[in-house]
């Protein structure tokens, strides 16, 4: 199958297409290479992809807000299938700067939604979060629960799910929306807590904490989100719909970094500084439509996950190490 991965250069992107071109797809990836994170790692995604699929491979530099780009790569690639990653990512970010989420995260998806209706794309897949939700009314999150996004980020990805729902119900595209709860893995982008605390601990420096401490997420493995959306190359789902993927617990910020100073055997101890504004305080994902709908079935615990990181940290750390420093 041609497949068309947006955002392919980045953290999540970039495994779903290795893991599609280990399994014989062609694999186009199109990606701005924005330098919001040290685009070594970008490249190095890349490569990745290249020594895998070899003339299977196909890399496009260039933005989704590209309206004539968008449309010439889909076409002249015969693209079938669309895994849409690409987005400004950032909670913190989009509240320093709205505009540039709103431009890509929903100027870029209508791109891609106007491109695949006119080439008969068969299914886009829209890569959402659960800074759709915003406000707890109830833990877990339900796909029934209320939106009420607390950042401009947020807003965009909430936004784009309803624009992904009219695309199929106007004209036809088929659309599934994933809302990703906090994915972290395997060359994850440097400013996820989860990086920054376990490079500080193997610098001999303390992890810093924003706030108390006690807010809680649901940390997903990088390996259970590509499977999720691998699962969608042959699953019929309602058209339109859209679904949780998170883990199989929560932890807190502070348990986490404990949890990383054990792994890395650091003698450190915790930092605290100001919380974040537009922060959520707590994420927790209830996974079972899409456990029904696609067979999801997140494998990897926080714990697990996290001594699986460190342990890639310290074997990837001469490459990765001084590209996080500088980013």
């Amino acid at each position: 199958m041609n497949v068309l991965v947006t955002g392919g250069a980045g953290f999540i992107g970039s495994h779903i297409a290795h893991r599609l071109l280990a399994e014989g797809h062609r694999v186009v990836v199109l990606d701005v290479l924005d330098p919001y994170y040290n685009t070594a790692i970008k490249e190095r995604n890349l490569e990745l992809c290249r020594s895998e699929g070899g003339d299977r491979f196909t890399f496009v530099e260039g933005s989704i807000t590209d309206e004539a780009l968008v449309r010439e790569v889909v076409s002249s690639n015969d693209i079938e299938f669309v895994y849409h990653q690409a987005a400004q990512a950032g909670v913190r970010t989009s509240v320093e700067n709205p505009k540039k989420p709103h431009e890509i995260n929903t100027g870029g998806l209508l791109n891609l939604l106007i491109a695949a209706d006119e080439h008969g794309v068969e299914r886009v897949v829209n890569a959402s979060s659960s800074s759709v939700y915003g406000e707890v009314d109830y833990l877990p999150y339900d796909e029934d629960h209320q939106n009420v996004p607390q950042s401009p980020y947020g807003v965009t990805k909430l936004t784009a799910e309803h624009y992904c729902r009219v695309w199929n119900e106007l004209y036809d595209v088929n659309t599934v929306s994933l809302r990703y709860f906090t994915v972290y893995g395997p060359r994850m982008r440097p400013n996820m807590a989860i990086t920054n605390f376990t490079s500080r601990c193997l610098n001999g420096r303390p992890p810093v904490i924003y706030g108390d401490g006690q807010q809680t997420r649901d940390f997903t493995y990088i390996d259970d989100v590509v499977d999720a959306n691998l699962s969608l190359l042959e699953t019929d789902v309602a058209d339109g719909d859209v679904m949780n993927i998170g883990s199989t617990g929560t932890i807190t910020i502070e348990a986490l970094a404990k949890h990383v100073i054990e792994q890395t055997g650091a003698d450190v101890d915790l930092e605290y500084t100001d919380a974040k504004e537009a922060d959520a305080r707590h994420t927790h994902a209830d996974v079972s439509k899409a456990s029904e709908l696609i067979g999801y079935e997140p494998s990897t615990a926080i714990r697990e996950g996290v001594g699986q990181f460190v342990d890639w940290y310290r074997a990837n750390r001469e490459w990765y190490e001084p590209l996080v420093l500088d980013s």
